[in-house]
């Protein structure tokens, strides 16, 4: 049944549930909840000019939808997790990756324990730290804590292999206390895995403590062996502090979450605070996220990275805040077992935290956006200096230029350039006759050929989301990282009001002249000239930028004068008119190349006649 009839529409049931849009393949496209199906399904398809371009989008994409109806909107917001893991729908956000993270695994349920690397969180009476973002430092950080209270390195099972082995060289150096050799009871030996499990829940001080006085006492004991070994241990443990970053004072565990969202992709960054101490972050790419709010980008990233991990801290706190998280902390304390709470901090330290993590999501994009230029060894230090002293959010490695050429009104043109990182891309070049302006009007051309690129560009993405259009066979993608146009603050102004009418947020600079028409510097967006030295390298990328696109749109103009001048040559034969001349034109391209025809080539014109074809010949062929 079509989604476009009312009569369905106002029979959903006003219910909790989960729907399911599907395209025209029967491809599921977007998994979303709802509290009352009717109401939320419903508001897709109300005042849809008020929707952001993805939504358009994806209603115009939509031909068919279910509905699963659900107890209670957790349930609801449960199955919506685990069908959007099935489908992987185009228009949901997806976190790039879905890697587990590294944990130490301290098998206490076991009558000799191990402390070991996993990335599996299974209840079997273990006890899990973590999660750690790099497993290198996590293995470095096993072999420390076995080190530093002398657990065996070796793959050594006990009590399978107790008295079976001689005692190794770590036992030998005072590294392992060798259980081996059966030179200490069960219940000491566990006594060592529970220091190690104190270390790792931050409690070094209580650890300290009482080292120290087991220090103490083996000295008062003439133990000095003993003595020795645990004043290692605490020195240990004390450089190690020291390298650890204490960011709140809460001893809670708590993850805390920033948001940093540009173009079409948001940047996530996680850190995750045990006991007060920063023991690791992880950050995260979210495609596909232009035009989408915020706070829904937040709750939709919180479902699904808490959605597959057993590891949730008591407190989560959020950059951004969402009218979801009292839905999502009600999930996530039915699925902890505890109660968990997931909230946007309002003042105080946890607010200073998540802007900190905000600050962290802000370089990562950066870091991002740096790595996949450096990627490709084309890119050149011109762009870079280009990007920087322009204040852009992302490197400039797809630089679009336009200008508008004609005559007094009349063969009005406009020219697209494009210069990636930072040389001229011939193959993007594209050319627009100006349709709908008549006269001279630079302002409303420029608005036209604007408007008409990225239409197309729409248009295009469209399609590949419909897998109608294979990505690289577009001809008006992939979207510019900048926009110069050849003009000044009036220009700039009107394409920055089109663009934003559009739903896209591009860069958008001027390049001014002087008054001898020479390139001066370019013009920002909010009126500001930004002048740059004359003997600089990114002045000169722009002055060749301005020149390209000017050279390229008066080309083009000039050639529809020629064009429209030789027309008017053969309207003058006897035979051929207006529609005569143009088929003419457009099958040999140049006037020369219709004087050196011979009549049969011309005849092979469509829709041309042996009259025509002889009257034309004779006329560029007269004998004197």
């Amino acid at each position: 049944m079509s989604v476009l009839d009312k009569k369905f529409l106002n029979n959903l049931p006003e219910e909790p549930g989960v729907y399911i849009m599907k395209n025209k393949d029967g491809k599921v496209i977007y998994v979303g909840k709802a509290k009352i199906l009717k109401n939320r399904v419903r508001q897709y398809f109300q005042n849809t000019a008020s929707h952001t371009s993805k939504v358009r989008a994806m209603v115009s994409n939509i031909h068919s939808f279910e509905y699963i109806i659900t107890d209670s909107e957790i349930e609801a917001l449960i199955l919506e997790c685990n069908l959007i893991k099935k489908y992987k729908p185009y228009y949901n956000i997806l976190l790039k990756d879905d890697k587990n993270f590294p944990y130490i695994k301290v098998t206490l349920s076991e009558e000799y324990p191990r402390l070991e690397f996993t990335r599996r969180l299974v209840k079997d009476g273990a006890k899990y730290f973590g999660p750690y973002t790099n497993s290198f430092s996590v293995r470095q950080t096993i072999d420390m804590v076995k080190k530093l209270v002398k657990i065996p390195t070796c793959n050594i099972k006990l009590p399978a292999d107790m008295g079976r082995k001689r005692t190794c060289l770590n036992a030998h150096i005072n590294q392992c206390v060798a259980p081996c050799v059966n030179n200490m009871t069960k219940e000491e030996y566990r006594k060592l895995f529970k220091d190690a499990c104190s270390f790792l829940e931050g409690n070094h001080s209580e650890l300290l403590n009482r080292l120290t006085d087991e220090m103490q006492q083996a000295s008062n004991d003439m133990e000095f062996e003993r003595a020795a070994l645990l004043r290692d241990k605490i020195k240990s443990i004390k450089q190690l502090e020291e390298k650890q970053k204490i960011i709140s004072k809460s001893q809670e565990d708590e993850d805390v979450i920033g948001f940093y969202q540009y173009n079409n992709k948001t940047f996530a960054e996680v850190f995750f605070v045990r006991r007060g101490i920063l023991i690791g972050r992880h950050n995260c790419v979210i495609d596909r996220t232009e035009g989408d709010m915020e706070e829904q980008i937040a709750a939709d990233f919180v479902k699904q990275f808490y959605g597959d991990t057993s590891d949730i801290p008591k407190n989560i706190y959020i950059s951004v805040d969402s009218s979801e998280y009292s839905l999502i902390s009600e999930w996530l304390t039915v699925k902890t077992g505890r109660k968990t709470v997931v909230k946007c901090p309002k003042r105080g330290e946890k607010v200073s935290l998540t802007q900190m993590a905000v600050k962290n999501a802000h370089q990562s994009a950066v870091n991002y956006l740096l790595k996949k230029a450096k990627a490709d060894r084309n890119v050149d230090k011109t762009v870079i200096d280009f990007s920087q002293e322009l204040g852009l959010k992302r490197l400039a490695r797809r630089i679009e230029a336009y200008d508008i050429s004609n005559t007094s009104g009349s063969e009005n043109v406009g020219s697209m350039v494009v210069f990636h990182d930072g040389k001229p891309l011939k193959s993007a070049y594209r050319k627009f006759k100006i349709e709908t302006v008549q006269g001279a009007d630079d302002y409303k051309s420029m608005a036209e050929v604007i408007y008409r690129r990225f239409k197309n560009a729409k248009e295009e993405e469209l399609l590949i989301a419909e897998n109608k259009l294979e990505e690289g066979k577009a001809k008006f993608l992939p979207m510019p990282d900048c926009i110069l146009l050849d003009g000044g603050k009036g220009h700039v102004s009107t394409v920055c009001e089109l663009l934003e009418m559009l739903d896209i947020f591009v860069p958008v600079f001027g390049m001014v002249k002087d008054d001898r028409h020479r390139t001066k510097g370019l013009v920002s967006s909010n009126g500001e000239e930004v002048i740059m030295k004359n003997t600089s390298q990114v002045f000169f990328m722009i002055t060749r930028i301005q020149d390209e696109v000017h050279r390229f749109a008066v080309k083009y103009h000039n050639e529809l004068r020629k064009k429209k001048m030789a027309s008017l040559a053969l309207l003058e034969i006897d035979g051929v008119g207006k529609a005569t001349a143009i088929k003419v034109m457009k099958h040999f391209k140049t006037m020369s190349a219709i004087k050196n025809a011979e009549i049969d080539e011309l005849m092979a014109v469509k829709g041309i006649t042996k009259r025509a074809a002889i009257n034309i010949f004779n006329f560029f062929n007269k004998t004197t």
